[in-house]
């Protein structure tokens, strides 16, 4: 997961190593410099809207874009410890244009609507999680999926993906144990809590092995060192249960992928992102 002293020590581990390709990226953040990320080919018109969800603990915020005509295959987002913010909305908008209807959520509603970056000090960001639950995760995953597919944007007749980063990575396992039935692809990102402790058959790694869905597993370098048994636990978990799993391990710290973060790294996050579209391509087909 994310921890504040860890995530600041990579960020200055890869400094050093000349790794992090923006490393002022939090400086320019925090002056309302916008990013971009690369440039689509043949990117597909979008529309966007901000939506609000009902759940069964209240109301949740998120945001919602696609392609401009016709329905498409919908993605869940789930977005890191920093949640739903530009950067997020700037990664949805992004896969939109490669043909996706795009969902991503505010994780914290119950709490509040938080402002933050990925530059935000992350123990401002831990009050906001108060309330969060495997169970609640499942049970929003539910709510979103319903709503989905009930937008004329959705192709019903295609599978869901959903991916998550950070914090997000165990709820994407849990909304494929939740929604079996409609999830086909799961990509976690530099994912904290895939796996528990040894022998609980709740965890999301155990959950999610017993559905149908293919999965997409990039874990940070950072990440390996302080649990390097996990990515072989996940590989011998899926492969007994035959689900078809990528898992690598990238040279990057935790946190790599969103732009708006201080290890921002663009060679590693441009490769896991074209990881998650040739995914997309196969198993939302």
């Amino acid at each position: 997961m994310c921890d504040q002293e860890y995530f600041e020590k990579d960020r200055l581990e890869y400094e050093a190593r000349g790794l992090i390709t923006r490393r002022q990226f939090g400086v320019l953040v925090a002056a309302g410099i916008s990013m971009a990320l690369p440039a689509v080919a043949n990117a597909q018109a979008t529309g966007e809207k901000d939506v609000e969800i009902k759940t069964p603990d209240g109301t949740a915020d998120a945001y919602f874009v696609y392609p401009s005509t016709g329905s498409a295959a919908a993605v869940l987002i789930w977005p890191d410890i920093f949640g739903l913010r530009p950067a997020m909305r700037t990664m949805a908008k992004r896969l939109a244009s490669s043909g996706y209807s795009v969902l991503v959520v505010n994780p914290f509603y119950r709490v509040g609507k938080p402002t933050a970056t990925g530059a935000t000090p992350i123990a401002e960001m831990l009050p906001f999680r108060k309330g969060m639950s495997q169970a609640g995760d499942m049970s929003d995953a539910k709510a979103f999926i319903a709503w989905l597919d009930q937008q004329p944007q959705v192709n019903r007749n295609r599978k869901i993906g959903t991916q998550g980063y950070c914090m997000g990575g165990p709820m994407t396992f849990n909304t494929a144990s939740a929604v079996p039935d409609r999830v086909g692809a799961v990509a976690s990102f530099h994912g904290g809590g895939l796996v528990t402790k040894e022998g609980d058959p709740n965890s999301p790694h155990v959950l999610a092995a017993a559905t149908k869905a293919s999965f997409l597993i990039a874990i940070a370098e950072t990440d390996d060192k302080q649990r390097p048994m996990e990515k072989d636990v996940l590989k011998a978990t899926f492969a007994k249960a035959s689900r078809p799993a990528e898992i690598e391990v990238y040279p990057a710290a935790h946190g790599w992928c969103p732009p708006d973060t201080t290890v921002y790294n663009e060679p590693a996050a441009e490769k896991a992102w074209a990881r998650l579209l040739a995914l997309y391509k196969t198993a939302l087909a």
